[in-house]
């Protein structure tokens, strides 16, 4: 065989690679077009749906009978009932009527107790405010909550456990925390006896 033979015979293999290996690339970027929808869409589904897990799992509160505790699980007690005056605030009252417990901005507050919620918004000094009538001239209040958390209306009937809204420092308040109260007959007691006669002691 002859050099110019030789050399055709070389020249046509490596063009015939060539080809091949465009029309190889031509197939792999086809494939790559169709098949890149169907693995993406569902990452981005299933990383949508992982985006729309709560990052904190709450405890539910403890109960005893109808009534519970406003906040489930473990919490920091702040001031309790009567004369509890707050160093460097000046409009906070010397004499506390609530007791105060807190688990941080944002925490869900529950109802403590079964009945109807007569206050969901802004109420006197406390901020934004949930009060219960639970019959028998018993209420209870949650006071200080975050603005435009409150998952209540008035009228609505609650159970304990029900969620009310979240902690917050609206109102005359110094720091995020819930105000819990309990009135009889429109005049606060202490809530801590109160609870412990139902089996939920306070701190």
């Amino acid at each position: 065989m002859g050099a110019p033979v030789i050399a055709a015979a070389a020249l046509n293999s490596r063009t015939g690679r060539k080809i091949l290996t465009g029309a190889l690339l031509i197939v792999a970027l086809v494939a790559a077009l169709v098949l890149t929808p169907l693995l993406a869409i569902p990452f981005a589904v299933a990383g949508s749906a992982a985006g729309s897990v709560p990052t904190k799992v709450e405890a539910a509160p403890v109960a005893s009978g109808e009534w519970g505790f406003p906040l489930g699980g473990g919490y920091s007690k702040g001031r309790g009932f009567g004369y509890n005056p707050v160093q460097g605030c000046g409009y906070c009252s010397t004499n506390h009527q609530g007791y105060d417990m807190a688990q941080g901005c944002g925490a869900t507050i529950y109802a403590a107790g079964p009945g109807r919620v007569i206050t969901a918004g802004s109420w006197q000094g406390y901020g934004n405010t949930v009060r219960i009538d639970h019959d028998g001239e018993l209420v209870t209040l949650y006071g200080h909550m975050q603005w435009g958390s409150l998952r209540v209306s008035v009228g609505d009937q609650v159970a304990a456990g029900a969620p009310l809204g979240a902690e917050g420092n609206t109102g005359k308040s110094f720091g995020c925390h819930l105000h819990f109260e309990v009135q009889k007959s429109g005049t606060p007691v202490d809530p801590e006896p109160f609870m412990a006669g139902l089996g939920l002691p306070l701190k």
